[in-house]
C-alpha cells in the first residue's frame, strides 16, 4: 500500500533528460533531484533549517550507521527519524548494503543475509533483507531501499552473476515483507560492469515490481568510461513511469551527464566532504580556498551564487577561517557547496522545461570540465 507517486512532466527533445515530481506524505520532490547526505541523522555542519533555506527537498540517511548508533528502536520510540533530527521533509534511507560491502574482512555474505562486525566496537550483527526493511520502517523513511550486494571492481563474471542472483532473491524478499506497509520501496540494479547482467537485473526487478529503481554498485573504482557505458546502456531500460536513482555518483559533471541519460535522483558526499576540506565549487570550476592567492581576495566564492556565504563573506575571510581551523569554515563552505549543487539542479529542471537542456549540457560541460579551476 504505497502512499508515493511519480509524475513525469517533461522530456527534453534532444537528450533523454526528464523533469518530474514525486509526491510523498511529507511533501513534493522536484526531479531531477540531489539529496544531501545525512549519514548519521545530520548533514554535517548544517542545521535542518539551513538545509531547508538552501532548497533541499529530501535528504538521505544511512540505515547501517543509525542501526548501530543510536539504534533504530530508540529512534522509533522517540517518534521516528524526522522528529529525532527535526527534519520535516522526506527522507530516503539506503539499506546498508554499500556500507557492509565497505567493511571487507569484517563481513560474511550468505544466502540468509550478511553477518558483520561493527566498525565501532567490533560487536557481531546480522542483517537480512527482511530486517533491512524493518529497520527502515522503524526510522520512518518515505523511500526505502532493498538490501543488495555491492560487488568490487574488477570482479570476474561468474562471481558477479552469482552476486546478482542473490541480490534479486533478496529484492523479492524485501518486497514480500513490504507488501502492506506504507512508504515507497526501490529496487537496486546490480550486475557489476557487465551490461548484459545489468539488463537481466532490470528485467527481473521490474517483474517483481517496485516504486522506483536505482543503479547501484558504481563508483567502486572503475574507470569513468566504464561507468558511463553502464549508465548509458542501463538507464533507458528502466521503466519510464518510475523514478530512476543513480546511487553515490556525484561530481557536477557527473550529474549533468547522467541527467542527459534519463536519471532523476542523485546522492553523494562530494559537496559536503569537499567543503570540509576547503574545495569549493563555482560556476567556473573548482576553488581551493587555502591557496595563498585568496589571502586578500575581497570577492565572494562565486559572484553568481545567491547563498548566505557568498552574500556575506569574502574569499579572504573564508581562507582565514580555514587556515585557522575554525569550525565556522566547515559550515560556511558546506552552505555554499550544497547551494551550488541544489542551484545546479534548479537550473537543470528549468532547462528541461524550456526544451533547452541539450544546449545547457554542452555549455556546462565545456565551461566546467573536471579540471577547470577558478
Amino acid at each position: 500500500m504505497s502512499d508515493f507517486s511519480f509524475t513525469l512532466m517533461a522530456v527534453d527533445g534532444e537528450t533523454k533528460a526528464r523533469r518530474g515530481k514525486m509526491l510523498t506524505p511529507r511533501g513534493e520532490i522536484s526531479t531531477p533531484a540531489f539529496m544531501p547526505v545525512g549519514t548519521q541523522g545530520t548533514v554535517k555542519a548544517l542545521t535542518p533549517e539551513t538545509l531547508l533555506s538552501l532548497g533541499a527537498e529530501i535528504i538521505l540517511a544511512n540505515t547501517y550507521h543509525l542501526y548501530l548508533r543510536p539504534g533504530h528502536v530508540l529512534i522509533h520510540n522517540l517518534g521516528g527519524l524526522h522528529r529525532f533530527m527535526n527534519w520535516p521533509r522526506p527522507i530516503l534511507t539506503d539499506s546498508g548494503g554499500f556500507q557492509i560491502y565497505s567493511l571487507g574482512a569484517l563481513r560474511s555474505v550468505r544466502e540468509e543475509g550478511v553477518y558483520f562486525r561493527s566498525h565501532i566496537d567490533g560487536s557481531s550483527h546480522f542483517l537480512s533483507p527482511e530486517k533491512a526493511v524493518e529497520i527502515q520502517m522503524a526510522l520512518g523513511a518515505e523511500i526505502m531501499m532493498v538490501l543488495d550486494e555491492c560487488t568490487p571492481y574488477p570482479m570476474e563474471r561468474t562471481k558477479t552473476e552469482a552476486s546478482l542472483e542473490r541480490t534479486l532473491r533478496w529484492a523479492k524478499r524485501c518486497k514480500e515483507v513490504h507488501q502492506e506497509l506504507s512508504g515507497a520501496l526501490f529496487g537496486i540494479v546490480q550486475g557489476g560492469m557487465y551490461v548484459d547482467l545489468r539488463k537481466r537485473g532490470v528485467e527481473e526487478l521490474v517483474e517483481i515490481g517496485f516504486d522506483g529503481y536505482a543503479l547501484g554498485g558504481l563508483s567502486v573504482g572503475e574507470p569513468r568510461e566504464v561507468r558511463e557505458e553502464v549508465i548509458a546502456e542501463t538507464a533507458p531500460l528502466l521503466p519510464v513511469e518510475r523514478p530512476r536513482y543513480l546511487m553515490g555518483v556525484g561530481t557536477p559533471t557527473d550529474l549533468v551527464w547522467a541527467v542527459a541519460m534519463g536519471i532523476d535522483m542523485f546522492d553523494c558526499v562530494i559537496p559536503t566532504r569537499c567543503a570540509r576540506n576547503g574545495l569549493l565549487f563555482t560556476n567556473r570550476g573548482k576553488l581551493v580556498i587555502k591557496h595563498a592567492r585568496y589571502r586578500e581576495d575581497p570577492r565572494p566564492i562565486d559572484e553568481t551564487c545567491d547563498c548566505y556565504t557568498c552574500r556575506h563573506y569574502s574569499r579572504a575571510y573564508l581562507r582565514h577561517l580555514f587556515m585557522a581551523k575554525e569550525i565556522l569554515a566547515m559550515t560556511l563552505n558546506t552552505v555554499h557547496n550544497l547551494r551550488f549543487y541544489l542551484r545546479l539542479m534548479e537550473s537543470i529542471r528549468e532547462a528541461i522545461s524550456e526544451g533547452t537542456f541539450g544546449a545547457f549540457k554542452r555549455d556546462f560541460l565545456s565551461r566546467y570540465g573536471e579540471e577547470s579551476k577558478e
